[in-house]
């Protein structure tokens, strides 16, 4: 069994701190999805969705053990009517894991799943926030 010194366990510990603490983002006014590697921030454009019309989206992602964001893709889904938007939005890197998301709509009532797709190291992870519009 290897032996480790008080100063080792130490210095890992406060490694692993600034690692967590790395990982924070937010978006004025948004929303936050926390998930186990990642945690994001957005805030839509404007704030309340309106049915059928177009909205933006701020979003900022960061990865908590330390990796690179390398992109963003969104796409929102109904779950109880099992089809997604009739548009396709584009994305803007705007750099240091921030976005501008712009083309989104909700064209009807109902409960709206968000999907995030993170692009990292090579794989995506995707995160989910639920909205509900009436």
């Amino acid at each position: 069994m290897p032996k480790y010194t008080l100063a080792a366990l130490i210095l890992a510990s406060a490694s692993a701190a600034v690692q967590a603490q790395a990982c924070v983002v937010e978006v004025a006014g948004g929303r936050t999805v926390d998930a186990a590697d990642y945690r994001l921030a957005y805030r839509t454009q404007p704030q309340k969705i309106v049915i059928g019309r177009p909205f933006g989206m701020e979003v900022a992602v960061c990865a908590k053990a330390g990796g690179v964001i390398e992109g963003i893709q969104i796409d929102g889904f109904m779950p109880d009517h099992r089809h997604g938007m009739n548009y396709r939005p584009t994305t803007k890197s705007l750099g240091g894991g921030r976005f501008q998301v712009d083309g989104l709509m909700f064209h009807m009532p109902g409960r709206w799943d968000i999907h995030f797709d993170i692009k990292s190291g090579g794989g995506s992870v995707r995160l989910t926030d639920e909205n509900v519009l009436k």
